[in-house]
């Protein structure tokens, strides 16, 4: 009996996926883009199966499976792992690397290093990355490269402290502008969408109409061009349970309640039944016994002897 991994072994190949062409035609006939934050190779299999557009491999990883506080530790190498992960187990949606705090935020060239990196050892199709007009620059160097962006604007994580906190932002005159002004600029630098995090409703939708990229929400109201969620909160799986996310499942309970079953059957011999075990012909299990009769009755090898030492 062979077993079949979840995964393939190997990326794979091209084909008629998602790409930038689809989003843009999206959101020219107003059809709704979805988007998931996802970490591992079965996850990104799924919402490939379930037709989602675009999988980004989020540096949210940090604080959703990693268990740091923010997500200001994660490292580039950590985030090239789980973007070979993703990439084994999508073959239609549109992927994209989240470029780590301190990954891009030194200089232009810094930033199409790594950001290079996510394409050619991440899998990665695109990148997304944080800030507005004082990114421009960075982001123009990254698409000169070759390499389509997706900027990233409002609540910008990596700059939690800078913000204060984990905030909604442009809920005033000033920031508002200041907002739209970040659009603006990073769509002139070439963007070829734009995620809106924490943003009154409204300005979301105006700032959407405003440019003539797709606009990716999360906590920004309806008028955006698409939304995104952290795969593990829609699924109620662990992690924080913000006013935006809309729990879709209670992953958690049902995965605690089979762990808890698991242990009790294990506890008390009802786990392994006979229907989860292996056997072997009875004349090959006879003819097993009839050549160990020389054994020492019940005299169990030593530990030294197992290991081979």
């Amino acid at each position: 009996m062979s077993v079949q991994p979840s995964c393939p072994a190997d990326p794979p190949g091209g084909g008629d996926g998602v790409n930038l062409r689809t989003l843009q035609r999206k959101r020219e006939r107003g059809e709704p883009i979805t988007m998931v934050t996802a970490f591992d190779c079965p996850s990104a299999r799924l919402a490939d199966a379930a037709g989602i557009d675009c999988i980004l491999v989020g540096d949210s990883l940090g604080m959703v499976v990693l268990g740091y506080p923010s997500t200001l530790s994660v490292t580039m190498e950590e985030m090239l792992h789980h973007a070979r992960a993703v990439r084994r187990g999508a073959r239609s949606a549109l992927l994209c690397g989240d470029m780590p705090f301190m990954s891009y935020q030194a200089s232009p060239a810094q930033a199409v290093e790594n950001a290079g990196r996510f394409l050619k050892e991440g899998g990665m199709e695109t990148v997304k990355l944080e800030g507005g007009r004082s990114r421009a620059d960075t982001v123009q160097a990254i698409v000169g490269a070759g390499i389509p962006v997706m900027g990233h604007i409002g609540l910008t994580p990596q700059s939690v402290h800078a913000l204060g906190g984990y905030r909604v932002q442009g809920r005033d005159r000033a920031s508002a502008g200041r907002l739209l002004d970040d659009a603006l600029a990073l769509e002139d630098a070439g963007c070829f969408a734009l995620v809106l995090e924490a943003v009154p409703a409204r300005l979301a939708g105006y700032i959407t109409s405003r440019l003539a990229i797709p606009t990716i929400g999360i906590g920004a109201g309806a008028g955006v061009s698409g939304q995104v969620l952290v795969l593990h909160d829609l699924l109620g799986f662990g992690g924080l349970s913000p006013r935006f996310v809309k729990r879709y499942a209670d992953l958690e309970s049902l995965m605690l309640r089979a762990l808890e079953t698991y242990r009790e059957e294990v506890a008390s011999g009802v786990f392994p039944g006979p229907e989860h075990a292996y056997e072997m012909p009875d004349q090959e299990w006879e003819a097993f016994l009839e050549g160990r009769r020389g054994d020492a009755a019940g005299a169990p090898r030593s530990w030294g002897r197992v290991r081979g030492r």
